[in-house]
């Protein structure tokens, strides 16, 4: 009977230690202008493509001050990566520029004003 509740208490242990390295990574959060976002149809694109990236634990685009909120974990992707996947979603990333076959297929309020895109203007 010892010997069952002694191998129980090793067992415990070793999980408890291999949960707890499995834990390693840190979170860490990083701004980065995001500055050919024009309209919420930029944010939601940007931020659909982030719920499916590893190692991103939110993204928030806000479309006013131009720049993107990101909350990641150290041990699985770095900011470059992340830089370079807004890049590949249509938009420029603080230095990283978008690539040009997604930011062709962008709608055309999601592109810069001077390719003729932006927001919408009202008529008066």
């Amino acid at each position: 009977m010892r010997i069952i509740k002694m191998v129980l208490v090793l067992l415990l242990a070793a999980t408890g230690s291999a949960m707890a390295q499995a834990k390693k990574g840190t979170l860490a959060t990083a701004k980065i202008k995001v500055p050919s976002v024009q309209c919420n149809m930029c944010k939601d694109a940007i931020q659909r493509y982030f719920l499916k990236e590893e190692g991103v634990k939110s993204m928030v685009v806000d479309v006013k001050k131009k720049e993107a909120t990101v909350k990641y974990y150290t041990d699985r992707t770095n900011i470059e990566n992340i830089k370079t996947a807004i890049a590949n979603v249509g938009y420029d990333a603080d230095d990283v520029t978008a690539n040009e076959d997604s930011y062709n297929d962008l709608p055309k309020c999601c592109k810069k004003p001077e390719d003729g895109g932006g927001p919408v203007q009202k008529k008066q």
